[in-house]
C-alpha cells in the first residue's frame, strides 16, 4: 500500500497514467478495473483516443515521463510505435492503450472486457 494516498500500487499507477494522458489533451479516458474480472492479464486498463500520429505519440511520451517522474517506473513493453493506431505500454499491472479513434471504435476493448467495472475520467 502506498501510504500518501492508501492506494494500492496498481491503483495509484492508473492513477498516474490518467494524469499523463490528460496532459496531453487524451479523450475518452476510461479505466477498466479488471480485479476482479477471472484471467484478466492486468488490474487495470487504461485506454484513451487520440486525434493524431503526433497527439498519440505526445501522449504516450507524456505518460511514459509522468510514470517515470512519479514512480520511477518504467513500462516492461511497449507495442504500436511505428503505426501509430494502438499504442500500448505495458506496466505490468497496469496497460495503457492510446488508440486512434477509429482503431478504438474497431477493438472495442472496452466490450470485450465487459466484466470490468468501467470508470470514466472527466477531461
Amino acid at each position: 500500500m502506498d501510504v500518501n494516498k492508501g492506494l494500492a500500487p496498481s491503483e495509484l499507477l492508473s492513477e498516474v497514467v490518467v494524469r499523463g494522458m490528460q496532459e496531453k489533451k487524451a479523450s475518452d479516458i476510461v479505466v477498466l478495473d479488471l480485479r476482479n474480472v477471472k484471467n484478466a492479464v492486468a488490474d487495470y486498463f487504461v485506454i484513451c483516443s487520440g486525434n493524431s500520429d503526433t497527439q498519440i505519440d505526445a501522449i504516450a511520451d507524456s505518460v511514459d515521463e509522468q510514470v517515470h517522474k512519479e514512480l520511477k517506473q518504467n513500462p516492461w513493453h511497449q507495442e504500436g510505435k511505428s503505426n501509430k493506431e494502438w499504442l500500448l505500454l505495458d506496466y505490468v499491472d497496469v496497460v495503457a492503450h492510446i488508440f486512434k479513434k477509429e482503431k478504438r471504435e474497431y477493438y472495442s476493448l472496452e466490450n470485450l472486457w465487459g466484466d470490468a467495472k468501467i470508470i470514466s475520467v472527466e477531461a
